[in-house]
């Protein structure tokens, strides 16, 4: 996840031990003949929600999702050490072998290329320079005597409009989010993720970074912390937008080493929660440089293209999945400093701003090199509320991998909200509902996007032009009072209609008076203090406006 990405800013060496294992390789193949598996019957490698989310949005089945040929896994098994994963969005497997067993592997016919993607030394030991680049662990501690809020978290959410979210009952219900991580212990202990444990809603949960784990509770916390701004719910402690929804937990993080592989892991995590059905991807993760220098991205190649994670995204995003990465915590390079994925495309890279709403120092910037504008939306990431270890309490922490979270929460409370719609107009909501959606730039894109102004941002722009010849107000407005007046058009006659925001009738009544040079006098007592929409209609004239209820 490149290794700036979660520990405070400080250098320090250590050594990582190897055994005697071979390299580790990942061939693609040129093609993807299928004896076993055809796309008429995808309900046998994926599952039906996953299939539904294809057909919700318009999106039709392809080569991508079939997997990799058996006949071209028995093959390049015969030839290797070990055959560790496959991935079918790359059409690849992933290998361990030597050299003559790999060049055997890339002179098969049907063996596009074969790259190397984590190297073995043989002398037992690696000195690997761990200089971190990031500040997503810097932790700091704040007394709750220093906020004005009634909990510690109220700022964070209040920024996305989250209180507005959950008060009109949407919590992320019926949405499945997969968190890619280095690790989640301790979530089946922490109070915030009781009701996530005891109600079965960890749907999938697998480790890709050591096969035969079966543990991911356990490795390294960043998992956590970030899940803990998604999932958590536990008032007066922390509680996350989404802690309704559904969770996938997959492990694709090496924080002992950083090589290519970790891009394969993601992918393929990517590929397998595809296949439980899974509608966003948390990836608080980012990759640029690594143990290897030849391995190492150049800010060229963050086009949308070239790194093997951007591919992976771009493809998620093409299955209808809204993909959520951290725009990455290089932010003190300047322009065009992002990490992979970031640069994407049909995907959301969060920038990270200050509680003054501010683009963060350590906040990644754009643009891509193809010149488009990231990130695209930006939250608090400086002092941002999580879960953290050994003590497992609430404190502070800096990193665009904890404002990434924020925004997938929101996400999946607008989704939940909103379930016709599709990926893009999602992303298109809430890039709309972002503080700087008339003039987005590479500091923080689109600004801070706030639920109110996606959820109701068509409902609440009804104020209808004044007309020379038509008569058109409510008044008192903001209304304190039993009574609110209407002049409305020349007639004796009229009907009023009055909606909750969220689009519910609350009542609707005739309306007469004996002379259209007086108003209409409506009884608003049954109003409780809040925002509504007004529609009057009288003959073929109809208006609406927005009342405020005090």
């Amino acid at each position: 996840m490149g290794r700036f990405k979660f520990f405070a800013v400080f250098g320090f060496v250590f050594f990582v031990g190897f055994a005697s294992a071979q390299n580790k390789y990942a061939v693609h193949y040129k093609y993807k003949p299928q004896e076993n598996f055809s796309l008429e019957n995808s309900n046998e490698f994926l599952t039906e929600k996953s299939i539904q989310r294809r057909a919700n949005q318009g999106i039709a089945l392809d080569s991508l999702d079939l997997p990799v040929s058996e006949k071209y896994i028995a093959e390049i098994s015969a030839l290797t050490e070990s055959v560790l994963y496959h991935v079918n969005w790359l059409n690849a497997s992933l290998v361990i072998g030597n050299e003559e067993e790999i060049l055997q592997i890339s002179n098969l016919n049907f063996v596009e290329k074969v790259i190397l993607v984590e190297p073995n030394l043989n002398n037992g030991r690696k000195l690997i320079n761990k200089i971190k680049k990031g500040v997503d662990f810097n932790v700091n501690f704040f007394a709750r005597k220093n906020r004005s809020a009634n909990n510690l978290y109220d700022f964070q959410n209040e920024l996305l409009g989250i209180p507005e979210m959950h008060n009109l009952g949407f919590y992320g219900e019926g949405i499945t989010i997969a968190v890619f991580d280095a690790g989640f212990p301790d979530v089946e202990i922490i109070p915030g993720f009781s009701d996530l444990v005891a109600q079965n809603r960890i749907v999938g949960k697998k480790d890709f970074v050591d096969l035969d784990n079966v543990n991911v509770f356990s490795k390294n916390q960043h998992g956590t912390n970030v899940l803990s701004v998604i999932a958590s719910n536990k008032p007066g402690e922390l509680v996350a937008g989404a802690f309704g929804s559904n969770y996938i937990l997959c492990i694709t993080e090496n924080t002992g080493s950083e090589f290519r592989i970790e891009e394969y892991n993601w992918v393929k995590a990517a590929s397998y929660a595809d296949s439980l059905g899974v509608d966003i991807i948390n990836s608080s993760l980012g990759y640029l440089d690594f143990d290897d220098s030849n391995m190492d991205y150049s800010a060229e190649d963050l086009d949308g293209q070239t790194a093997v994670v951007t591919l992976g995204a771009t493809i998620a995003a093409q299955k209808g999945i809204l993909v959520v990465t951290s725009a990455g915590n290089y932010g003190s390079l300047g322009q065009s400093s992002l990490t992979a994925p970031a640069d994407a495309q049909g995907i959301l890279a969060i920038g990270a701003t200050t509680s003054t709403s501010v683009r963060a120092s350590f906040s990644s910037q754009g643009p891509t090199s193809d010149g488009r504008i990231k990130p695209d939306l930006s939250t608090l990431g400086q002092g941002v509320y999580i879960y953290r270890r050994p003590k497992i309490e609430v404190s502070q922490a800096n990193g665009t991998s904890f404002s990434a979270p924020q925004i997938a929460a929101l996400a999946a409370g607008l989704w939940q909200a909103k379930p016709e719609l599709t990926k893009d107009e999602l992303i298109e909501l809430l890039k709309q509902s972002g503080t700087q959606s008339e003039d987005p730039d590479n500091l923080l894109g689109y600004g801070i996007p706030n639920f109110s102004r996606a959820y109701f941002g068509e409902v609440l722009n009804v104020e209808n032009p004044q007309s020379e010849n038509f008569s058109w107000r409510i008044y008192p407005n903001p209304n304190d009072g039993r009574i609110l007046y209407a002049d409305f058009g020349q007639e004796l006659q009229a009907k009023i209609k009055v909606y909750q925001t969220n689009g519910t009738l609350i009542f609707e009544q005739d309306l007469e008076r004996s002379s259209n040079q007086i108003a209409f006098e409506i009884e608003t007592s049954q109003l409780k203090s809040g925002l509504y929409i007004v529609e009057m209609q009288s003959g073929r004239e109809i208006r609406r406006t927005k009342l405020i209820k005090r």
